[in-house]
């Protein structure tokens, strides 16, 4: 009886141990981590299911400070930049802020990213890239801004407060480029968010 007792205790012992194991390997698989920020693998968007493409970090200045983490949730994985930017699926650009950025410098930073990627057509986005800015806010670290795309447009999301929705999809081909098109912010965080390096 002493025996059969102590085999049940230790067939016990190894199932909670299984348990606690497998629950922390589950944890691991549904979030990823870059920079001390987590995020899901997948989340939901309307009635659309889209998973992590990948994470990258947005670095500013030559001295490279961390200044947001950015996370790329498709319908379907693709590192192919133009497929990202053409493609009609639901989309969403999540950045998670690790430094203090003033809303004075967003906005200098959404005009300048407007402006190198879409040469020309910049005057045809001028007044919608005006109302982008003007929903900015001072980001400072642990908060988030969302972008996601549809086919009508973007849904603007700063600090938890839905701003609204920019219509056009030349608007979101632009705005999309300002990540993925010939001249991001920083390399890293192109390459991160298509999911070819982290």
């Amino acid at each position: 009886m002493r025996a059969t007792s102590a085999t049940r205790y230790q067939m016990r012992v190894w199932c909670v141990a299984f348990v606690m194991w497998a629950l922390v390997v589950v944890g691991a698989a549904s979030a990823a981590e870059l920079a001390g920020i987590t995020m899901p693998e997948s989340i939901s968007v309307g009635e659309k299911t889209l998973v992590l493409n990948g994470l990258g970090l947005r670095e500013a200045t030559f001295l490279k400070f961390d200044v947001f983490v950015g996370g790329l949730y498709l319908e379907q994985k693709t590192h192919d930049p133009n497929k990202i930017i053409q493609s009609q699926q639901m989309k969403q650009v999540a950045m998670h802020f690790v430094r203090n950025v003033d809303a004075e410098d967003l906005r200098n930073a959404w005009t300048k990213g407007f402006e190198k990627n879409v040469g020309g057509n910049f005057a045809t986005l001028s007044d919608r890239v005006d109302q982008l800015n003007g929903w900015m806010a001072k980001m400072q670290v642990g908060d988030r801004m969302t972008f996601s795309f549809d086919r009508n447009g973007v849904d603007v999301n700063v600090k938890g407060s839905q701003r609204g929705t920019i219509s056009g999809k030349d608007f979101s081909r632009a705005m999309l480029s300002i990540w993925f098109g010939p001249k991001p912010p920083n390399e890293g965080l192109k390459r991160g968010m298509l999911g070819v390096e982290r």
